[in-house]
């Protein structure tokens, strides 16, 4: 008997490419198919830490090594590691889950250009996907904390939504850990001083969604201190 993601795919295939690019009622299949292969894969992978950061940090940038050693330091307090997939960042967190024998999965998006699968992926925990929304809510769903680290566009677009749904409590509250002092102190001196004393935008607890620090063992202990300290579990 074929999976609903199988019979969702199948009827999304037996329409042409013109109606299901110019048909929005046809789009809504691939993009159930892509939630329902998600929640398969992702539903049963265990406690894992989402690392985020640049596709184009290279191997020999300080943030691979220390993306890379995070990753190892996670595995070895019984986390898995969730990634986008991709180069840089990405795939550092990977390699050091992999070298730490723990479990590395991979949220790949299709694009044009940068991003490819990295080689440090669990071959079962490999997923790609066409929409950045829905690799996102796998993002959200299924990684009992963020560490993240420098990147460009899409690292602050997943940083700032994790934050957005916090702070609306559209979400339970997790631990959010900001790597790298100096990258991200300019941008939290701004929010401090523009977003929460000059405009008001921001509430004071605001600033108490996420921890900032500066080094591996730093990062890793603020996740299982979250934990303990709370008394809570991670969802598995």
């Amino acid at each position: 008997m074929e999976k609903p993601a199988d019979l969702i795919k199948d009827a999304f295939e037996q329409k042409t490419w013109n109606e299901i690019h110019t048909t929005d009622s046809w789009r809504v299949f691939k993009i159930i198919s892509e939630l329902v292969e998600g929640f398969e894969k992702l539903a049963r992978i265990g406690p894992c830490v989402s690392v985020f950061g640049s596709a184009r940090t290279h191997h020999n940038d300080k943030y691979y090594k220390l993306a890379e050693d995070i990753a190892f330091k996670l595995t070895q307090q019984g986390y898995g590691v969730i990634t986008g997939g991709g180069p840089g960042i990405m795939e550092a967190a990977n390699r050091g889950a992999n070298r730490g024998h723990g479990k590395s999965v991979g949220i790949n998006i299709d694009l044009p250009f940068e991003q490819r699968p990295n080689p440090y992926i669990d071959a079962d925990k490999l997923i790609t996907f066409d929409h950045f929304f829905v690799r996102k809510v796998m993002f959200m769903k299924y990684a009992q904390g963020f560490i993240v680290l420098p990147g460009g566009f899409g690292t602050f677009d997943e940083l700032f939504e994790a934050m957005t749904l916090i702070q609306t409590r559209k979400i339970g509250k997790f631990p959010i850990v900001l790597v790298g002092i100096k990258y991200w102190s300019g941008l939290l001196t701004w929010m401090k001083e523009q977003m929460l004393e000059e405009e008001e935008n921001i509430a004071p607890g605001d600033l108490d969604i996420f921890k900032l620090v500066d080094t591996a063992d730093e990062a890793v202990d603020h996740i299982v201190k979250f934990y303990s300290r709370y008394l809570l579990s991670p969802n598995f």
